[in-house]
């Protein structure tokens, strides 16, 4: 990365994402808008997704109001059509080089053990890991042409530790910080660095309308780590 600023996105700034490309999944919402700004700010452009095309479009136009670089459109992850067609998008619109890709979509859903159904285990393992995991494939031979890809799986600290009425979700984290070890040994030939990020319970709308987070942030049996916008 060169030392020279931004131009025209922020003040003082050392380094500099511009002319880099960057796809992060489910960035309209807490973690990944945060990280759709934070990576525009850079001067990155960014394409990103949403199950939501108003929540999409509102987004799009609070991001170019900011002078940010980002565009996107409708994807439900859990589908594999969806994600097929969505990365053939992407791969068009940054002519076959993806230099960052964050998976960030992901679902939580809290109940004890016993009281999952087969559709809580097929949703979370269709979102949360086989997602992730197909969009990597899908992603490879782009991050591949990039000569410097990035590949970043928005993990949990539920992947690492045990804690109650996580079971299921946390064994999607905890298969995707296995896969992002094997990744980071398979493509580091490719020059594509994979890296896993491990968040504690952040405060964002998704666990804001989960009745049971917010239970036991009162009970102060979790508290917040951070917190996003």
């Amino acid at each position: 990365m060169g030392e020279t600023e931004v131009a025209g996105v922020g003040q003082g700034m050392r380094w500099s994402l511009k002319g880099t490309t960057a796809l992060v999944t489910g960035g309209t919402r807490g973690i990944g808008h945060a990280i759709v700004e934070e990576l525009a700010r850079f001067g990155a452009t960014v394409y990103t997704c949403s199950r939501k095309q108003d929540e999409l479009d509102e987004c799009l136009k609070q991001w170019k109001s900011k002078g940010f670089q980002v565009v996107g459109s409708v994807c439900d992850v859990s589908s594999r059509p969806d994600r097929e067609k969505f990365m053939e998008t992407v791969g068009c619109y940054f002519n076959g080089k993806i230099n960052i890709l964050v998976n960030n979509a992901g679902i939580c859903i809290l109940k004890e053990a016993i009281e999952f159904t087969a559709e809580d285990y097929s949703l979370l393992m269709s979102t949360n890991f086989e997602a992730c995991f197909h969009l990597s494939q899908l992603a490879y031979p782009y991050l591949k042409a990039s000569g410097n890809g990035n590949l970043v799986f928005i993990s949990s600290v539920c992947g690492i530790i045990a804690t109650a009425l996580h079971s299921l979700y946390a064994a999607t984290k905890g298969a995707i910080n296995q896969i992002t070890k094997n990744l980071a040994c398979e493509w580091a030939k490719d020059n594509i660095r994979v890296n896993a990020v491990t968040p504690w319970v952040i405060n964002t709308p998704m666990v804001q309308a989960n009745a049971v987070i917010l239970d036991l942030l009162a009970s102060r049996s979790i508290i917040f780590v951070n917190s996003f916008n």
